[in-house]
């Protein structure tokens, strides 16, 4: 090969290097570019376009429903000089109570130990005082011991409440209160009520944009607040149970309980 043919050969490999670096060039600015534009896209993507033209309503739903679980709370006291005295006193009487609750078709998932204690009581002496100078404090004397352990029972027959509370304070209750009456599908009713609140506020939002002379082109915010509870209520307040007292059974009338959704909806207008 003589020298021109060198030399035109090595233009033409410099012309191809040249011409593969601006096409790497190209599509490196390519990409660069489109890189961009997707990460810009990235901003809107569960946002859309921010509505300019909006109206605001809130809607409120209620939902009643009969209570099919009672609860409350038992409670069992005992002292003695010594702490195992008191403890095993303690222990026998709620043991009692357990082993009854079982009869009545207490599931063990619904019998819970809440409240477990163990503490001293002290009685203060009286101190001569001189009549002028220091007086010193009364003197702590260790009296007995107190143990209490604390029961919520969960009683899903609410026709049995009544024979159940007199029956547990037969066996050694020192204390029943707390009782309640709950709905054990909470999640359904919620769910329903939040459905009418919904729809009130559509109803609401859709006669407000006919007022205003405008019509309703989608959701844009949403929020939701909600409360739940008794509307009619058995009377909750502790009870002090006397073993030597004559039992009788309570009449525990549940009423109905009240699961009410407030939802307030922003809506885009045009």
């Amino acid at each position: 090969m003589d020298q021109q043919a060198v030399e035109r050969f090595i233009r033409a490999t410099r012309l191809v290097r040249k011409s593969a670096v601006a096409v790497l060039m190209a599509l490196a600015l390519f990409l660069v570019v489109a890189s961009v534009r997707e990460i810009k896209s990235y901003r809107f993507i569960g946002s859309g376009v921010t509505a300019t033209n909006t109206i605001s309503v809130s809607g409120e739903g209620d939902v009643f429903a009969v209570p099919d679980t009672a609860v409350f709370t038992v409670t069992v006291q005992e002292k003695a000089k010594q702490v195992k005295d008191a403890q095993d006193a303690a222990t026998k009487k709620s043991n009692d109570i357990i082993v009854y609750l079982k009869q009545q078709g207490i599931a063990d998932k619904d019998v819970q130990t809440t409240d477990y204690s163990v503490y001293p009581e002290y009685n203060y002496g009286t101190q001569v005082c001189p009549q002028y100078g220091y007086c010193p404090p009364n003197k702590q004397v260790l009296s007995d011991y107190q143990v209490s352990q604390t029961l919520t029972v969960k009683v899903r027959d609410t026709k049995k409440a009544g024979d159940i509370l007199s029956g547990v304070g037969s066996r050694g209750a020192s204390q029943v209160s707390g009782l309640s009456f709950e709905v054990d599908d909470q999640k359904a009713l919620e769910k329903e009520a939040r459905g009418k609140a919904i729809s009130d506020a559509r109803t609401q939002a859709e006669v407000l944009a006919k007022q205003l002379g405008v019509s309703i082109v989608r959701v844009v915010g949403f929020s939701e607040g909600g409360r739940g509870g008794p509307v009619y209520y058995a009377k909750a307040a502790g009870v002090t149970m006397d073993s030597a007292a004559p039992v009788s059974s309570p009449e525990i009338p549940v009423g109905q309980n009240k699961i009410t959704s407030d939802v307030a909806i922003t809506y885009e207008v045009k």
